[in-house]
């Protein structure tokens, strides 16, 4: 086939290798290597587990193949040559462990067709004709095969672009970093077509070698071939029971941001896997991939406007995981000595806040709040099957050069899986699912957006305040009931996105406005804020104390010898195993002093807006308290929530409340602001404009005024009265509400 050829020419070998004695090299490899830890033959005692069927594959390490060559000179270029032309010598490697399979070292196992139908023709006499006078076929030794040959990378394997891999390495073993942005489902690819005859009931083994085949269309016997009078055979019909297939898996591989160069975009290729590596993958993994890369013709109609140009692809041998998820997260003995070392710190919050970002100078509170955005509460499923959601929701605005976007980034590096997109430049498709055409099938088929790809992980969406009203309503239902329901070109689904969101939004005009509301300097919905459990400002303030110190520390970050980390800080892969194994292993519950302390703690703040009709907390806030504690908890590597913990919860939200829900009109905490955009003396202000509206339209014999006249005569009553005639259209609004005037254009009567 095409891509053997082309593999086969583009080696560095010798024009006309013997490969009859390369198989012989591969023989006496898995013949003969030991294994370094003193366990005996290797590669024997592997082809007896695939022998006893407990293992598939035959995973073939080339740092032993190099241990194996550097002790006979004869063999320098050996490990070279494989890496080379990886597809012949794949095969090579195949033949020589089917001479050198072992037999079963016990009992009979279940039989499968393939076992049956081995057995039947061993069974028959090797040496007798067939009925119809035809020799008996032997079955081809890919249908008998159990086992499947990879190579995986050595230590010394340099992990390169995908940008880096060219047409020179079509051929090659080449190892490639990305991002997977698009996993296909597992499908039957066949490797042995067998054919049989209706008439003479004659089989036909075919093997396919690439993703097309030409299939047999006349049955070769002489039985039919001589009722037909020498003419060709009567039609075969394909054998699906005694044909062979193996799963395939297609995966979209894109290349890291930090590797696209300036003005470029970022490049794809298309891996395939196959066997057991399929479903090792999933959309928004950061993966390093071993593979052969391949030139894929086209066929068909496109082969005619294509020419000599070929598409190119990644045949997978080996997958590693760059960023473990939560659930994947395995301890070693080393590793859970140290995590319990940190865990009997009495100042583990402090160390681990500190580990946040080091080189980011101060914000303390909010380097506290996004540790434990991190490790995360308990999300629970009740009886009835509603969830409440474990995940903590944080959102940071202020003025600009406060190191927002830095945060954002250190905690996608930090998080085991995190995707970091923008406001401007992502869409609410962009965001959710889109639905794209598959390339193999060319059926319709959903791609998970930056929300779908974070899930069970954290989404950093930076300018946030200017994405797009459409594109930013897809996010309400993600932040609470955390799914993505998709109704598109006839698919009807619902995708999970269980993900963390923490967004970052500039105000308007680009300084924050301390005389206006968070709602007036941030615009952006009520329904939207509520939903983030912590609102932190992150201001701008001058103060000659703090910026000295700060501006040394900047200074100082340009050295030639950067400043020392902060004191007891962790590194990045520490702060990252550390929480993987709290995600992993913790699920805290409040005990009953915890639970009593949040309870009175949000009375507290029901009671700060008493007697003033003003709303201090919500539901929302305390359901946000018992998250907090639990992810307190879980940062402490405790199953229960203490009292300790709930006390620092509701500092946490006191601090958060304070700076986001502050009414600068009357100084005081007004949650109404961030639920509703309106605070309290917003509304009875509001009231008391439309009263004034009311009896000044009751005086005028006609009934009716123009807006700008009820604005002159409302301040010729009351100079307290300072407003736009937008405020006393607003004003008439709520008289129109309560069916007591009626507004034209500009002009307000009453009813």
């Amino acid at each position: 086939s095409f891509p053997l050829e082309a593999v086969e020419n583009s080696g560095v070998m010798a024009t006309n290798p013997d490969y009859k004695a390369e198989k012989e090299k591969c023989a006496a490899f898995l013949r003969s290597f030991q294994s370094p830890a003193g366990d005996g033959f290797k590669y024997l005692n592997m082809l007896q587990e695939i022998a006893d069927r407990q293992r598939e594959t035959l995973d073939i390490d080339l740092s032993d193949l190099e241990e194996h060559c550097s002790s006979d000179a004869a063999l320098s270029a050996f490990t070279q040559d494989v890496c080379s032309n990886s597809r012949r010598y794949i095969s090579l490697f195949a033949e020589s462990a089917d001479e050198l399979m072992p037999e079963r070292s016990y009992g009979v196992v279940e039989e499968d067709s393939f076992d049956v139908l081995t057995r039947q023709r061993e069974q028959a006499n090797p040496n007798a004709d067939d009925v119809n006078g035809d020799a008996p076929r032997e079955l081809p030794r890919i249908l008998k095969r159990r086992f499947r040959v990879f190579f995986k990378p050595g230590g010394k394997a340099k992990t390169r672009t995908i940008r880096s891999v060219k047409a020179a390495d079509i051929g090659h073993l080449v190892t490639f970093k990305g991002i997977c942005t698009r996993v296909g489902d597992v499908k039957p690819l066949i490797e042995v077509a067998c054919f049989t005859c209706d008439s003479c009931e004659y089989e036909v083994y075919q093997e396919v070698l690439g993703e097309t085949f030409n299939p047999i269309g006349k049955c070769p016997s002489s039985y039919c071939n001589s009722r037909r009078g020498g003419a060709s055979g009567t039609a075969l019909f394909l054998e699906t029971r005694a044909s062979k297939f193996i799963k395939y898996q297609e995966v979209k591989v894109q290349e890291m941001s930090e590797d696209v160069p300036v003005g470029h975009i970022p490049r794809s290729l298309t891996v395939q896997v196959k066997g057991d590596l399929t479903r090792s993958l999933g959309p928004g993994d950061v993966v390093n991939i071993t593979g052969i890369f391949l030139p894929k013709p086209f066929t068909g109609f496109k082969a005619m406007h294509a020419g000599l140009v070929a598409n190119t692809y990644v045949e997978a041998m080996a997958v590693t995981q760059c960023k473990t998820r939560y659930s994947d997260f395995v301890v070693s003995a080393e590793d859970m000595r140290r995590l319990k070392q940190h865990r009997r710190d009495p100042d583990i919050y402090g160390r681990l806040a500190q580990s946040i970002a080091p080189e980011i100078f101060g914000h303390a509170d909010i380097k506290k709040a996004l540790l434990l955005l991190l490790c995360g509460g308990t999300t629970r499923a009740l009886p009835d099957g509603i969830k409440i959601r474990g995940d903590i929701h944080v959102c940071l605005m202020g003025d600009p050069g406060v190191a927002k976007s830095q945060l954002l980034k250190h905690i996608v590096t930090v998080a085991p899986r995190g995707v970091y997109t923008t406001g401007r430049g992502s869409s609410g498709v962009g965001l959710t699912a889109s639905v794209q055409r598959d390339t193999v099938t060319g059926e319709m088929i959903l791609e998970g957006g930056a929300l779908v790809l974070a899930d069970n992980g954290i989404c950093c969406i930076d300018e946030f305040d200017k994405m797009d009203e459409s594109d930013r309503t897809a996010i309400h239902e993600v932040m609470e009931q955390q799914t993505v329901s998709v109704a598109k070109a006839g698919i009807i689904a619902v995708l999970n996105a269980r993900t963390s969101v923490l967004a970052s939004a500039n105000p308007v005009g680009s300084r924050y406005n301390p005389a206006m509301s968070v709602i007036d300097n941030i615009q952006l919905p009520p329904t939207l804020l509520s939903r983030f459990d912590l609102i932190y400002l992150v201001l701008d303030k001058p103060n000659p104390e703090t910026d000295r110190r700060l501006a040394r520390h900047l200074v100082s970050l340009h050295f030639r010898r950067p400043p020392a980390r902060a004191t007891g800080a962790l590194d990045a892969t520490t702060l990252t195993d550390y929480i993987s194994y709290a995600r992993k292993t913790y699920t805290p519950v409040l005990n009953d002093e915890a639970a009593e302390m949040l309870v009175e703690g949000y009375v507290d703040m029901r009671r700060l807006g008493g007697g003033r009709r003003t709303i201090t907390a919500t539901p929302r806030q305390l359901e946000s308290l018992v998250r907090l504690a639990e992810s307190l908890a879980r940062m402490r590597l405790s199953h229960h929530a203490e009292a300790r913990d709930a006390a620092e919860a509701l500092r946490l939200m006191r601090v958060a409340m304070q700076q986001a829900a502050w009414d600068p009109k009357t100084g005081q905490i007004d949650m109404d602001k961030i639920l509703t955009g309106h605070s309290a003396s917003d509304r009875r202000h509001r009231a008391a404009v439309a009263e004034g509206i009311a009896e000044i339209l009751a005086e005028s014999g006609a009934g009716r005024a123009r807006l700008s006249e009820l604005v002159s005569r409302l301040k010729e009553r009351n100079s307290a009265f300072d407003m736009s005639v937008q405020d006393a259209r607003d004003a008439a609004m709520l008289l129109v509400e309560q069916d007591r005037a009626t507004i034209k254009g500009d002009m307000v009567a009453a009813v």
